[in-house]
This record gives structure tokens, C-alpha cells and sequence, in this order.
């Protein structure tokens, strides 16, 4: 499905199943829908569960720009109001965590709950070029998916698996499908800067989870939902940045409970 998400961009949406109260997923910076697949196999239980690529990933539009976080908060509006979603429950990872929070804080009435999966309120003042080093050192085009694997994957093979579904097959190897200069157009508007001021204006029901082995601190993110009148803090110490991915028994046991409470 095709909705017009923020400055007319056509958003890819996927829908994963379950009626009743919406539940809306929000995947990380050069992510896809897709990764969401396992943690909506369960959620479907709670509610109608939707995701959707990000503008400038997936199959979502590639425009120019913008890439500003107006640009992805009014994405997110837009798929609960076209869908009738709301209030969601909003479930980010990353990026998308970023993304939950401002929509809460903006636009309360759209927002039952949310959930921010490893993302810090403080992000470093290199991250930006932290991002552009990573991103100029893939040796794109990967010869195959197995190379890609490897790469990413070497030891953590969910990570691998990961970054094999967000690469396409061009006539000279594999490349991903978010471009790099979409990338860093969309961090530069969430690197390198204090972010807690928008945490502190989210007053709905909210859990922040953390990965213990992530490079987002997790004392930062502890922190972090300590701004959030009420909010619930988990770590989950042996999982790195890709919760949902590296520790799905994990991130299943600390999310559930909280989806339970908010929507059974």
C-alpha cells in the first residue's frame, strides 16, 4: 500500500495484521519496514499493526529532500490519519525512536503510548561525521548477499541478516537501498544536539529499552526516561543498538508487558 505522507512524498506501508487499536512502527536510520516482521508477529494480538519505509529507504519515495525532522514527524502523522490509527501506539527503533518522541510531544492526540528503542536524547557532536565515516567505508557494490553478511555480520549475524534485506541487486553487485547522501541529509538534523527538552514534553505512557553492549549509552538513555513523567526504563544487557534483531526475547519480554498494559 502507497499513502502521501509530509511534502507529498509517497510513503511504502506494510501492513502486518491484527485489528483494534492501532500500532504504528517505526524502523531506524537506513532501515527498512520489514525488520519489524518478528515483533509484529506478536503484537498483532494487541492491535492493527503498521509500518512503513521511511522516506528516502525501502520503497518509499527518494526525494530530493526534505530530510528535516519536521519532514519525518508530519510522515509519521500522516500515516495515522490517512489509516485512522490513532491514538497509536508508537514503536521506534533508533531513528524512529527520535521520531516517536517528537510526534508524542507535538501532536499528543495522536499518540496512546510509546515505546523508544535505543536511541539517546544527547547525540555526539561528531556523529554526523561519525556516519559519513562508516558510510564511505562500505565496499559498495557488495559481490552478493553472503558478502554483505559477512561484512555487516561478522559477529553478530542478525546484524547481518539486517542489511541483507536493505540491498537491491544492480547490474554491478549489491547496494543499498537508502542513498548515502539521503542519509546523512536526514542525520544531520539529529546529530549533534540535546534532545531532552523534547523528551520532556512527551506526557503520554512510555518505555524506553536500551542494549547494554549499544554505543547509545544506556545510562544516557536512563536518564533520558527519567524526563518522561512515568516512564519505564529496561536494558537488556547482552543486546547491542539492534534490540529487536540481537535480543528478540529480550526486547519481546520488556515491550509486551507495556503493550499489554496500554491496549489488552
Amino acid at each position: 500500500m502507497e499513502i502521501e505522507g509530509a511534502y507529498g512524498t509517497p510513503l511504502h506501508v506494510t501492513e502486518f495484521g491484527g485489528d483494534g487499536p492501532g500500532i504504528l512502527l517505526l524502523h531506524g536510520l537506513t532501515d527498512h519496514a520489514g525488520t519489524w516482521a518478528s515483533t509484529a508477529a506478536w503484537l498483532t494480538a494487541y492491535g492493527r499493526v503498521v509500518g512503513y519505509d521511511a522516506r528516502g529507504h525501502g520503497r518509499s519515495g527518494r526525494p530530493d529532500g526534505p530530510y528535516h525532522r519536521d519532514a519525518f514527524v508530519g510522515d509519521a502523522a500522516a500515516v495515522i490519519e490517512r489509516l485512522g490509527l490513532g491514538p497509536a501506539l508508537v514503536i521506534g527503533h533508533s531513528m524512529g525512536g527520535l521520531t516517536a518522541w517528537q510526534l508524542a510531544g507535538r501532536r499528543p492526540e495522536l499518540v496512546r503510548g510509546i515505546v523508544i528503542g535505543d536511541m539517546s536524547p544527547v547525540t555526539p557532536a561528531d556523529g554526523l561525521r561519525r556516519w559519513r565515516d562508516w558510510l564511505d567505508g562500505w565496499p559498495v557494490p557488495f559481490a552478493s548477499l553472503d558478502e554483505v553478511r559477512a561484512y555487516f555480520g561478522a559477529d553478530r549475524p542478525a546484524l547481518g541478516d539486517a542489511f541483507a534485506e536493505v540491498m537491491w541487486r544492480s547490474p554491478d553487485g549489491w547496494r543499498p537501498l537508502a542513498q548515502r547522501a539521503h542519509v546523512l541529509a536526514a542525520a544531520e538534523h539529529w546529530q549533534a544536539r540535546d534532545h531532552r527538552p523534547e523528551l520532556a514534553l512527551v506526557r503520554c505512557p512510555a518505555l524506553v529499552v536500551a542494549g547494554g553492549r549499544s554505543d547509545e549509552p544506556p545510562a544516557a538513555q536512563r536518564e533520558g526516561a527519567a524526563l518522561i513523567p512515568g516512564a519505564h526504563f529496561a536494558l537488556l544487557p547482552g543486546s547491542g543498538h539492534v534490540l529487536h534483531r540481537e535480543d528478540p526475547t529480550g526486547w519481546r519480554a520488556a515491550v509486551e508487558p507495556f503493550t499489554a498494559s496500554l491496549l489488552a
